[in-house]
């Protein structure tokens, strides 16, 4: 594949490069932000699952464009992430509560105004799967902004749009007065991918934040193990982004913009330590990225026995394990001609 095809497939791709964005989320963040204002005037805000940081770029260049000291600005995310211009980065654990003290203590005490989160798994292609890990992920998200967010903050997070969203809508409706689905138009419509923007952060009363509980658990917040049943919560599905925005679906040309000159570019910052750093290492290296057969320790005490190795792995070990690989003859049935093998039922039960 050339350098230009994604250019070509992917048009908010090209245009985050030539504008200097870490990545295209930057423009789902703006379009939500040009439609409900979220982060105008805010001067305390939280970035979590950061990194590789469009999002923080979006904060930074909104909220301090003339380098406001009083305007405060914390990443949060497992990896690290290449410094930002008035942004405090804070590699840590959403799910700890040393890392919301730690957002707390960079606020001098003081709430945050605004929670953003862009944060997702990494996708296996099963639907019902990935909807319920991002779930996870986002209540993750919010139990952490139940201890960082002022009363009447707002809170954006990202959702998957399954069968069961309702449900995450009707939790999300116990803390925040207004929920809406955004579906910016920089987010492909081909993709269950959205957003939820929730206004007026109002937790139910005597709600204690906790992080050694987690929300679902009912002695945590006993609302959420009410929810459930024929209660559908229906909230506002806005689209973001005008009218005349560019087709996050459609291939456009490389000459197709009558305004730009193209010019093939590099993505505008790389990942430091992504974290398929060390396999990508293994195999420059020649190395093959494979685990481990047996456990050290078992190896050390058969080389104390004087046993014979091949690749690092006693003679026996290889011996028993193609035995055991061998497909034994008196365990296969006579079949009439031209009649398949099937498995046998144990594996015809785990399909």
């Amino acid at each position: 594949m050339g350098k230009t095809s994604k250019d070509k497939r992917d048009i908010y791709y090209r245009l985050a490069k030539e504008e200097g964005w870490r990545a295209r989320s930057a423009y789902k963040l703006l379009q939500i932000d040009d439609q409900f204002k979220i982060i105008e005037g805010a001067k305390r805000v939280v970035d979590l699952c950061a990194a590789p940081g469009s999002w923080s770029q979006v904060l930074s260049r909104r909220l301090r464009p003339d380098q406001d000291p009083s305007v405060k600005i914390v990443a949060v995310d497992l990896q690290a992430m290449s410094p930002l211009p008035g942004v405090t980065q804070l590699q840590g654990d959403i799910t700890s509560e040393v890392t919301a003290n730690e957002i707390i203590a960079h606020f001098e005490g003081a709430h945050a105004d605004v929670v953003v989160c862009d944060g997702a798994p990494d996708v296996t292609g099963i639907h019902d799967l990935d909807e319920y890990i991002q779930a996870q992920l986002l209540l993750a998200a919010l139990n952490i902004t139940t201890h960082v967010l002022k009363p009447n903050g707002a809170f954006v997070a990202k959702i998957f749009r399954g069968k069961d969203v309702s449900l995450l809508f009707m939790q999300l409706q116990l803390f925040f007065k207004h929920v809406s689905c955004a579906k910016p138009r920089a987010s492909r419509n081909s993709s269950i991918e959205a957003f939820v923007v929730c206004q007026n952060y109002s937790p139910p009363d005597g709600y204690i934040p906790n992080m050694a509980n987690p929300l679902l658990n009912p002695q945590s917040c006993p609302d959420f193990s009410q929810l459930g049943g024929i209660n559908r919560a229906i909230v506002p599905f806005v689209v973001c982004g005008d009218l005349n925005c560019l087709d996050a679906d459609k291939n456009y040309s490389l000459d197709e913009l009558e305004d730009r000159e193209y010019k093939q570019l590099e993505p505008t910052q790389a990942p430091i330590h992504p974290p398929y750093e060390t396999a990508l290492n293994m195999k420059k290296s020649g190395q093959a990225c494979i685990p481990p057969l047996i456990d050290d320790v078992i190896i050390e005490e058969m080389v104390a026995s004087d046993n014979e190795f091949e690749d690092g792995i006693p003679l026996d070990i290889l011996t028993e394990l193609s035995i055991s690989q061998e497909i034994q003859p008196d365990l296969i049935p006579d079949l009439p001609d031209n009649e398949p093998l099937l498995p046998p039922d144990f594996l015809i039960n785990k399909l």
